[in-house]
């Protein structure tokens, strides 16, 4: 793939970011299914949230672009050999976890229609509707919004800076596949699709890891990428469970409840290596407190997301031992903000590398690497500007069922919600173990 003249010379009427609705992370599969036979009348409503707010995106990207990007996604439905493949693919040893009610909801699934508008320099865009149609919009709307950030910047380079940009972008990339070679044990899976610096770009991320580190690379959460090339599709399960789940409860009894009764529902669909707990929606120290016994006894792994790794990684090791269960039996899924150490580029907090290090042989580890992998340009752009460096860019659940949805996590800077929601939150999860941290992807 030439991607300068590719970029450079974007002759194409629309040139879809989104090619199909399988170009979504794997766990939307699962979490649809489970959304779709749990809580089918649930009404939920998603929203854009540009967390690095000093980039004005409404002033980089045009609106009418926008639109026609989401426009081209509400036109698109599953394709026969599409859901031939979710029917009767092998995902984590387990053959036909997709049932046939759920395939014929996907068969004759469309997009529901978006609300846009902007508001001081940024984009307002949300989704409402039945949650089992809604969720979906997630994963697409954020590739589009950062490939087309990507495009606005194409658009101010030469052929010639473009060839630069893209060349420095395959260097770098490729030193930090190369201290990762040299771990082992090591099973990397990419989870990079939501904020990729484009489609392509992802796709030869993708091979290209799968080339270097060969079997220490062990699938994508791309299941469109994992259809095409034959890969092992990756997912678990996402913070909007249990965030719908809490903004459904009734009282705060049933609020601190919540977090756990989504797990027992999902081990009620689901076994083996897709019983891996995010324990961090409301805090992580506050969860393993209180967790019941079978979250120690039953479930196979539990992905760090939002506290410092080292410190995430040593909270649940003492948390297993204090269980009786011995760590090595499971294992940590690390993937928030990921990157690897290299000469001239440093990571914000511990990499890969000194991840691995530190636990390997304490218990079972993977990792989930993202942002920094698929949109990693920082520092490449020939005329030194940051018009390509990747934006902390989500789009959570805000509401459901009429109520407002809340995210604590284990950094405050990034509780989502509304201010009052957030405070009756605190005081009923507490603060225990909840920090602060810059937010960078």
């Amino acid at each position: 793939m030439d991607f300068a003249k590719r970029a450079y010379d974007h002759s194409f009427r629309l040139d879809p970011i989104v090619r199909s609705l399988l170009d979504t992370d794997f766990y939307k599969l699962l979490m649809g299914q489970f959304i779709f036979e749990n809580y089918p009348k649930t009404q939920v409503t998603f929203g854009l949230i540009n967390r690095t707010r000093t980039v004005r995106l409404a002033e980089i990207i045009p609106e009418a672009e926008l639109r026609a990007q989401l426009d081209h996604v509400r036109t698109l439905r599953f394709r026969p050999n599409e859901l031939i493949w979710i029917a009767g693919a092998t995902f984590y040893g387990q053959e036909r976890m997709f049932r046939p009610a759920f395939i014929e909801f996907l068969r004759t699934l469309s997009m529901p229609d978006y609300a846009l508008r902007i508001e001081d320099g940024q984009y307002v865009l949300t989704f409402s509707g039945s949650w089992a149609e809604v969720t979906w919009w997630e994963i697409y709307a954020l590739a589009i919004v950062s490939e087309l950030k990507s495009r606005a910047g194409h658009r101010r380079r030469s052929e010639l800076e473009l060839d630069f940009l893209y060349a420095w972008a395959k260097s770098k990339l490729l030193a930090k596949l190369q201290p990762l070679k040299a771990l082992e044990s090591l099973a990397l899976s990419d989870f990079g699709t939501r904020r990729r610096h484009s489609f392509l770009w992802q796709e030869w991320t993708v091979r290209a890891m799968a080339d270097v580190l060969g079997p220490r690379f062990v699938g994508t959460s791309n299941a469109f990428l994992a259809f095409k090339h034959g890969l092992d599709a990756k997912g678990t399960n996402a913070h909007e469970l249990p965030m719908v789940l809490a903004a459904l409860a009734r009282d705060d009894t049933e609020l601190r409840a919540s977090q756990y009764e989504l797990l027992r529902r999902w081990q009620e669909a689901y076994s083996s290596n897709l019983l891996v707990a995010l324990p961090d929606t409301f805090g992580t120290t506050q969860f393993l407190r209180d967790a019941p016994d079978w979250l120690a006894a039953d479930w196979r792994g539990y992905r760090p997301d939002s506290k410092p790794p080292f410190e995430a990684g040593e909270e649940i090791i003492d948390w297993l031992l204090r269980e009786g269960v011995d760590p090595t039996s499971r294992f940590l899924l690390f993937s928030d903000g990921l990157d690897v150490a290299v000469p001239g580029h440093t990571p914000h907090g511990e990499d890969i590398t000194s991840i691995h290090r530190r636990f390997a042989g304490r218990v079972g580890l993977a990792y989930g690497w993202g942002t920094n992998a698929t949109n990693d340009f920082r520092g490449c752009d020939p005329l030194g500007e940051t018009l390509f460096d990747p934006l902390s860019l989500v789009c959570k659940v805000v509401a459901a069922d009429g109520r407002p949805a809340v995210k604590l996590s284990d950094n405050f800077n990034k509780a989502t919600g509304p201010a009052g929601e957030i405070e009756r939150y605190r005081r009923v999860f507490g603060l225990e173990g909840v920090g602060g941290a810059p937010v960078e992807v």
